[in-house]
């Protein structure tokens, strides 16, 4: 038997929140980038090894896909969206756990919280990223491992895809 609990966080709890979010930037501007990423992955790394309810789970795999995509060199991430990233991940390299991550069903609610205001602020990102990782699969299955799949080529993509869109609709249009 499963129980369904809904909350609703007002503007002021969000405040809150965000203001745990300055606190650890703040005190994570002493880390390098390198360091931000590997204390982020080792916070995913145990939350994995928990028995993790799926709210939870659900936001961890968005926050390791905004992980990947700094990682991923195909990608070509400008720096600018590279430091908005970075300082979003600065929470969980020093997390301030409102409620005990030992406390089964629970102790992850104040982490799903937080990560969901992260995916919230750079979800454009997320999405933009998954659609490249499933470009460069296509791609890949089509050409060959050796495709050479980046970030422009994707772009190319998508701008071949948008033109195509608008003729189209001219067209039908103009019918």
């Amino acid at each position: 038997m499963t129980i369904q609990i809904s909350f609703e966080l007002s503007d002021s709890d969000l405040d809150h929140f965000r203001s745990l979010m300055q606190v650890a930037i703040d005190k994570a501007r002493k880390y390098s980038s390198q360091e931000v990423l590997a204390k982020a992955r080792a916070v995913c790394t145990d939350m994995e090894n928990s028995n993790l309810p799926d709210f939870v789970r659900t936001r961890l795999n968005s926050l390791e896909t905004l992980i990947s995509a700094l990682e991923d060199p195909e990608w070509q991430m400008p720096e600018e969206e590279k430091v908005d990233i970075l300082t979003s991940l600065a929470y969980f390299s020093e997390p301030h756990d409102l409620v005990p991550d030992n406390i089964p069903g629970l102790g992850y609610v104040d982490d799903a919280i937080m990560i969901e205001l992260v995916i919230q602020d750079l979800s454009q990102d997320l999405v933009a990223y998954k659609q490249f990782c499933d470009f460069r699969s296509t791609e890949e299955s089509r050409r060959g491992s050796d495709a050479n799949v980046n970030r422009e080529s994707w772009l190319e993509g998508k701008r071949t895809e948008l033109r195509s869109n608008m003729r189209r609709k001219r067209r039908l249009f103009s019918r």
